[in-house]
């Protein structure tokens, strides 16, 4: 059960990432002038969709929390870099960001890197 507790300590850091590039995205651009981008950044904060990655995070804190309780950080800790991978992958699919040859090769850098990080 503590794996699935990481797994779902990384799938809900990765919907948090994406949902919050998705309305960020949507926003439009950062106002120059601080009253501006607190307002920017309040408007924000109120978005139902911020507010539900917010809470995924925290959600994603206790199921780590859960998961620590029968794992070594040590052996655990390496999976939670899967997210950067299942973002890359995601945000190339649907921001349509571009997912280059050097970004893929260093995403099989950090599985590799899981592989070995994550043994004995």
């Amino acid at each position: 059960m503590s794996y699935a507790y990481v797994a779902c300590t990384i799938l809900l850091t990765v919907y948090g990432q994406l949902v919050i590039k998705w309305q960020v995205a949507g926003a439009g651009a950062f106002p120059e002038a601080t009253p501006d981008q607190l307002w920017f950044l309040a408007k924000l904060l109120v978005n139902p969709w911020i507010v539900s990655a917010l809470a995924a995070a925290l959600v994603a804190s206790l199921t780590w929390m859960a998961a620590m309780t029968k794992l070594d950080l040590s052996h655990a800790y390496p999976f939670t870099s899967l997210s950067f991978v299942l973002v890359v992958l995601l945000s190339g699919w649907l921001f349509q960001e571009p997912v280059t040859g050097p970004k893929m090769a260093g995403l099989a850098l950090i599985v590799a890197g899981i592989l070995i990080g994550s043994q004995g």
